[in-house]
């Protein structure tokens, strides 16, 4: 019996073991679950009449006596009650930011604003898009541009504004929207394509180190990093680039059908009240009194998708940046 007991404790004993790693398994799967739904991201919107009125009342305030202070304060509510009650009916102005990188990273968030302001959208509304960008890798931007028409497709009126440049593939991205608005300064145009990439074959012929590459198919590589270069492949690469340059220009000439592609489709870059003679901007005006004109005629709200990135997530995205900083990739760039 002491046998037999002892059997059956450690049949208990295993069975419970289990259970237990089943639990913890359960456990862990469920707390990864949560935690990635918490860094799913979220939409932040923030209200920029409030804001700028905010920040009047701050500088009236320090003008004024306690007692005008709180009389203003109760007019201020007051008003805020009303203007709730016009929210319903009034139109809305939703503004986005981009800040573009070589990869146009920025696209991520632009997805998911784009997405949330056309499940709310109203006749009426329209977008506002404060545009930073020197351009990029030409898919990514091609990417970019198509998220914005979107809110074309939806017959969502587009304004974007560029305070300091709207190059290349930030241009492409410009050019869908109905109005450009660019400060006098600001860098626009730069409709063009460009690829370059470093070749090692030289010193690595003068160290007798080989590099072999193996493809299918004639043109899968047309340049090496490593091989020696042909005049065909180089050749077949200016053709790419070629092609390139014809769809960015029928894309940006679609849009904007008075430009003179033959002036304006140099890869030049042109300040602001040059871009505006050449009709690649239709005002000059910085973004800040785009928005406050808004905010006159309506309700502005600022929209940004938000998502709070792992360590090794944070690690990745700067070493990429410092990577893209000093060696573009060999892909064509707008």
């Amino acid at each position: 019996m002491n046998g037999l007991a002892a059997q059956y404790v450690l049949f208990l004993a295993e069975m419970a073991t289990l259970v237990l790693a089943a639990i913890g398994l359960v456990a862990g799967l469920a707390a990864l679950s949560r935690r990635k739904a918490r860094d799913a991201g979220h939409i932040e919107v923030t209200d920029i009449n409030r804001q700028l009125e905010a920040a009047g009342d701050r500088i009236q305030a320090a003008q004024l006596p306690k007692k005008a202070q709180r009389t203003l304060q109760k007019q201020r509510k007051a008003g805020r009650k009303a203007q709730l009650k016009r929210a319903e009916t009034e139109a809305c102005s939703y503004l986005l930011d981009f800040k573009g990188d070589i990869r146009a990273s920025a696209f991520t968030a632009l997805r998911e604003e784009i997405s949330a302001i056309l499940q709310v959208a109203k006749p009426g509304d329209t977008v506002l898009l404060r545009l930073e960008s020197g351009g990029g890798m030409v898919n990514r931007y091609g990417l970019a541009a198509a998220q914005l028409l979107r809110l074309r497709d939806a017959q969502l009126p587009l304004t974007v504004t560029v305070d300091t440049v709207a190059a290349s593939g930030g241009y492409l991205m410009a050019a869908v929207a109905d109005r450009i608005v660019a400060s006098p300064f600001a860098l626009i145009g730069s409709i063009g394509v460009i690829a370059q990439i470093p070749n090692f074959h030289r010193w690595m012929q003068a160290r007798n180190i080989d590099w072999e590459q193996f493809t299918a198919g004639q043109y899968k590589r047309t340049v090496s990093l490593f091989g020696e270069n042909t005049e065909a492949g180089r050749a077949k690469l200016r053709e790419e680039l070629e092609e390139i340059h014809a769809l960015f220009q029928a894309f940006v000439q679609g849009r904007r059908a008075q430009l003179d592609m033959e002036k304006v489709a140099t890869g030049e870059a042109w300040l602001g009240s040059k871009a505006l003679e050449l009709g690649l901007v239709d005002e000059l005006a910085t973004s800040d009194e785009i928005i406050r004109s808004a905010c006159q005629r309506g309700r502005v709200l600022q929209v940004g998708f938000q998502r709070r990135l792992s360590l090794p997530e944070r690690l990745r995205v700067s070493a990429q940046s410092a990577w893209d900083g000093v060696w573009q990739p060999p892909y064509p760039f707008g």
